[in-house]
C-alpha cells in the first residue's frame, strides 16, 4: 500500500488542495482502488463524496456514480469541474437532458475524457441505455444515498432493490456504496442487497460536534422565526414545513419581513424549483421552504440553520435533513419547533398505510417523539438511534439540554418499578403499553387482563409522561433494549438486571414549556470585514461564470485567508481547500484584494423589528360564528361551505384561541350525554398534564373517538378561556 498511500496524498493535495484526509477516507479508497467492494457510512459533511471522486479521476476508466437526485447530481458535476481545466472531466446523464446533449455526453465518455458519469437508477436500468453502459471501460461503480435499498431507510425507492442485478447484466465492476445515515436495520438490508462484506465496511461516527442542537414549543412561532433568522442576517437557511401550502405561508411570511425567501415543494414544475435551486446556491436568495416530504438534493456547503417548522417523521429523516447545515464543518444551527399536533397528524396519516408500513411508521415515529421530549442529551439520542455509544456525559453545550442548567430530580425508586414490570409481563409489552399497566390507563392489552399484575397501577400516583421519559432515558443508558423486529416490545439488558438489584441514581431532568432564548455556540476569531469582501468577490465570480459561490472557494477557505492574508498565489496554495487548480483559476481577484485590504472594526448592532403578518381572510370565521349563534347543523355548516368535518373543527378551534367565544352545546348535546361531557370534561380540568387528544384517547382507552374529546375541549377552552 506504500505506492498508493504516497500517490493518494499527494493527488489529494495536487487536485483538492487538502493536507491530510477525513477520519475513515483513506481507508475507504484503498480499499476500492484494490478492486473491493466498499461501505462507506459517513456523515454529512464528513467528506462521503471525494471517497468516489478521487479514486474516479485517478484510476483507469469511468466511474458510473449512482444518485437518486438531479440537482445533486449537478451539483457534483459542477464541484468536480471546479478543480480541472477540463470540463468532460464529470458529466450527467438523465431525463434532463435533450438527444443533442446525451450524445455530447456518450462522445465525451466514449473517447475517455470523462472521468465521473452520474446516472440515475431509473436511467441505467432502462434496456435502451444497457449498451451504450457496456460500451466503454468502467472502473467502479458507487451507489450514492444507498440508504434508498430499505424499506427501513428513510427514503426508500423501489428502483435501488434491482441495482445489483443491473450491475452484473453491464459487466461486475468493484461496488462503492456510501451513505450518511444508516442505522442496524438499515446497514443489513444495504449489505445484503448489494452483496457487500461487512468486512469492508468503514463506519465514521454519526457525531456531527458542530451542529448545535435545539427544541422549541411552538409558542408565537412566527414572531421567534423571523427573530432567529434576522440575528443570523446574511447566512443561508433551510426551512422544513409539513405541508405544502405551509411552505408557501411561511416563505411569505419571511419575504413580508424583507428575508428573501422561495418555497420548494412537489407541487411546482420541475423549471420552478430549478430556478428556487440556483437562486439559493447563487445567494439571490437567502432562505429556502421546503416540505419535508420532498428531498432537496442540494449540495451547499454553507447552509448555517436548518430549522423544522413541523415535526420531522422520523429521526433519520431529522438527522439526514439537519445534516445540510455546516457541511463546510462551520456553524451550523439546528433549530426544530414541536407541536404535539403534529404527531397525531402522522398517526392520522400511518392508519392509511397498510399493516407493515403502520408498524414500520409507528416505530419511526415513536422514535423522533422521544427525541423531543426527553430530557436529556440530544447528540446522545441521535447517536444511540444508530448505534453509536456517546463516550462524555454531555456534548461539551453543544445541545439546549447541556446548555441549560435545569434542576434535576432522581427517579431510581420509579426506575425499579418500571424494570420489574417489564419482567413480570414476560418481555412482550411496548412503552406505551407498559405505562397503561403502571398507571393503571387500561385493563386489558390484546385481550390480556392485566388488572392482577404487582406492577398494575403502582405508578398512578406519578404523572404518565415521566414514566415514559425514564423509559426513554433507559433505552439511550442501555438499561433496557427495545426489539424493533418485534414491534417495539421490551427487554433488560444485564445491566438492568444489575440496576434492578443494586439500584443507584438516575437522573431526569425537570421539563419546561416555555420557550427559551436561542443561544449561539458559535464564536469566530477571523476579520470579519475581510470575509465579507471576499465573499462579495466570490459572488461576482460566480455570477459570472454562472455556477454556486462555493464551487469558487467555500467559506473555511475564506475564513482561513481572513487569517493568514495571503498576498500572492504561492501563498494562497497554503490556504485550506485551495489546489494549485484553484488558486490560478481564481485566485488573482482574492489576493489583490487582500494586499489592499485595510483592517477597520466593524461593528454591528442588534436592530429591533416588529414581524408583519399576512392579512388573513375572516369570511368563514364570521360565517361559523353566525351559524353557531343560529344552532345550525354542522353538517350543513359543512356543505355550504364545502369543508370537512375536521376542517370545521379546525376553524373553531382557530376562533376559540384567538380569544372569540363560541356555543357549541347544541352540538354537543346532540352526540354526548351529559355524563359522558361531565367525565371528558373531568379529565381535562382534573388529571390531564396537558390538553393532548392523544394522552385522552390513551386514558380511555378509546372509548371515545377523537371528535368528541376535541369539542368538549372547544368547549372548555370557549367557557373558561374567553
Amino acid at each position: 500500500m506504500g505506492k498508493i498511500d504516497i500517490d493518494i496524498s499527494k493527488f489529494l493535495h495536487d487536485f483538492f488542495g487538502f493536507k491530510k484526509f477525513k477520519g475513515n477516507q483513506k481507508q475507504a479508497i484503498e480499499s476500492l482502488m484494490d478492486g473491493n467492494d466498499t461501505f462507506v457510512i459517513m456523515p454529512t459533511g464528513g467528506g462521503k463524496s471525494l471517497c468516489y471522486q478521487l479514486p474516479a479521476i485517478m484510476m483507469d476508466g469511468v466511474a458510473v456514480i449512482i444518485s437518486p437526485l438531479i440537482a445533486l447530481m449537478k451539483n457534483q458535476v459542477d464541484n468536480v469541474r471546479s478543480y480541472s481545466k477540463n470540463y468532460d472531466i464529470a458529466h450527467f446523464y438523465n431525463s434532463s437532458l435533450n438527444k443533442a446533449e446525451l450524445e455530447k455526453v456518450k462522445d465525451a465518455v466514449e473517447n475517455g475524457k470523462t472521468k465521473l458519469l452520474f446516472v440515475a437508477p431509473e436511467t441505467i436500468a432502462k434496456e435502451k441505455n444497457l449498451f451504450f453502459f457496456k460500451s466503454f471501460k468502467i472502473s467502479f461503480f458507487a451507489v450514492d444515498e444507498a440508504h434508498c435499498i430499505s424499506e427501513w431507510g428513510h427514503d426508500f425507492r423501489p428502483e435501488y432493490r434491482k441495482l445489483r442485478k443491473i450491475i452484473d447484466s453491464i459487466g461486475r465492476r468493484p461496488i462503492i456504496a456510501l451513505t450518511a445515515t444508516a442505522t442496524k436495520k438499515v446497514k443489513k438490508d444495504i449489505i445484503k442487497n448489494l452483496g457487500i462484506s461487512s468486512e469492508r465496511l468503514f463506519l465514521s461516527s454519526f457525531n456531527r460536534p458542530n451542529l448545535y442542537y435545539e427544541v422549541q414549543p411552538k409558542i408565537d412561532v412566527d414572531k421567534n422565526l423571523i427573530k432567529f433568522i434576522k440575528k443570523n442576517s446574511g447566512k443561508s437557511g433551510i426551512i422544513y414545513c409539513l405541508s405544502r401550502k405551509k411552505s408557501e405561508e411561511v416563505s411569505e411570511l419571511l419575504n413580508i419581513n424583507n428575508i428573501k425567501s422561495l418555497p420548494y415543494h412537489a407541487g411546482l414544475d420541475q423549471s420552478t424549483r430549478n430556478r428556487t435551486q440556483e437562486a439559493f446556491l447563487m445567494e439571490e436568495i437567502d432562505v429556502v421552504v421546503a416540505t419535508i416530504a420532498f428531498g432537496m438534493g442540494i449540495d451547499k456547503p454553507d447552509v448555517r440553520y436548518v430549522i423544522h417548522y413541523n415535526l420531522p417523521k422520523s429521526l433519520e429523516n431529522y438527522y439526514q435533513e439537519t445534516g445540510r447545515a455546516g457541511r463546510d464543518g462551520g456553524e451550523g444551527h439546528c433549530l426544530l419547533y414541536y407541536d404535539p399536533g403534529d404527531v397525531e397528524k402522522f398517526e392520522l396519516f400511518n392508519s392509511k398505510k397498510n399493516l407493515t408500513e403502520k408498524e414500520i411508521n409507528t416505530q419511526l415515529l415513536e422514535e423522533i417523539v422521544t427525541y423531543v421530549e426527553s430530557e436529556y442529551c440530544r447528540r446522545k439520542k441521535i447517536l444511540h438511534y444508530f448505534g453509536e455509544k456517546y463516550q462524555i456525559s454531555n456534548c461539551d453545550n453543544g445541545c439546549d439540554k447541556c446548555n441549560n442548567n435545569r434542576p434535576s430530580r432522581d427517579v431510581k425508586s420509579l426506575l425499579v418499578l418500571i424494570l420489574k414490570c417489564i419482567v413480570e409481563v414476560g418481555n412482550k409489552f411496548t412503552t406505551k403499553q407498559i405505562t397503561q399497566i403502571l398507571h393503571g390507563l387500561a385493563k386489558y392489552i390484546d385481550g390480556t387482563d392485566i388488572q392482577n399484575l404487582k406492577s398494575y397501577k403502582s405508578l398512578d400516583y406519578e404523572d404518565a409522561f415521566l414514566t415514559k421519559q425514564i423509559i426513554r432515558k433507559a433505552i439511550v443508558e442501555d438499561l433496557i433494549v427495545k426489539n424493533v423486529e418485534q414491534g417495539g416490545k421490551l427487554n433488560l439488558t444485564e445491566e438492568g438486571k444489575i440496576f434492578t438489584e443494586s439500584p443507584k441514581s438516575f437522573y431526569i431532568i425537570e421539563t419546561i414549556d416555555s420557550p427559551v432564548e436561542i443561544s449561539n455556540k458559535n464564536n469566530s476569531n477571523f476579520d470579519k470585514t475581510l470575509v465579507l469582501i471576499l465573499k462579495d468577490i466570490r459572488k461576482r465570480i460566480a455570477k459570472k461564470l454562472k455556477v454556486p459561490p462555493f464551487i469558487i472557494f467555500q467559506d473555511p477557505s475564506i475564513d482561513d485567508m481572513s487569517i493568514q492574508y495571503p498576498t500572492n498565489i504561492d501563498e494562497l496554495r497554503n490556504i485550506i481547500g485551495v489546489g494549485k487548480g484553484k488558486a490560478e483559476k481564481y485566485g488573482k481577484d482574492f489576493t489583490d484584494a487582500i494586499a489592499k485590504h485595510v483592517e477597520i472594526n466593524n461593528i454591528i448592532r442588534p436592530i429591533d423589528f416588529q414581524v408583519k403578518s399576512k392579512p388573513k381572510k375572516n369570511d368563514l370565521k364570521i360565517f361559523i360564528i353566525q351559524s353557531a349563534d343560529r344552532k345550525i347543523d354542522f353538517d350543513e355548516i359543512i356543505e355550504q361551505k364545502n369543508i370537512s368535518g375536521d376542517e370545521l373543527l379546525d376553524e373553531i378551534e382557530n376562533i376559540v384561541n384567538s380569544g372569540t367565544k363560541i356555543n357549541i352545546d347544541y352540538h354537543i348535546d346532540e352526540i354526548l350525554d351529559q355524563q359522558q361531557q361531565e367525565e371528558i370534561k373531568n379529565y381535562f380540568m382534573k388529571e390531564a398534564k396537558d390538553d393532548s387528544i392523544s394522552n385522552a384517547l390513551i386514558h380511555f382507552d378509546d372509548e371515545y373517538e377523537e371528535y368528541e374529546l376535541r369539542l368538549i375541549r372547544i368547549k372548555l377552552f370557549s367557557d373558561l378561556a374567553n
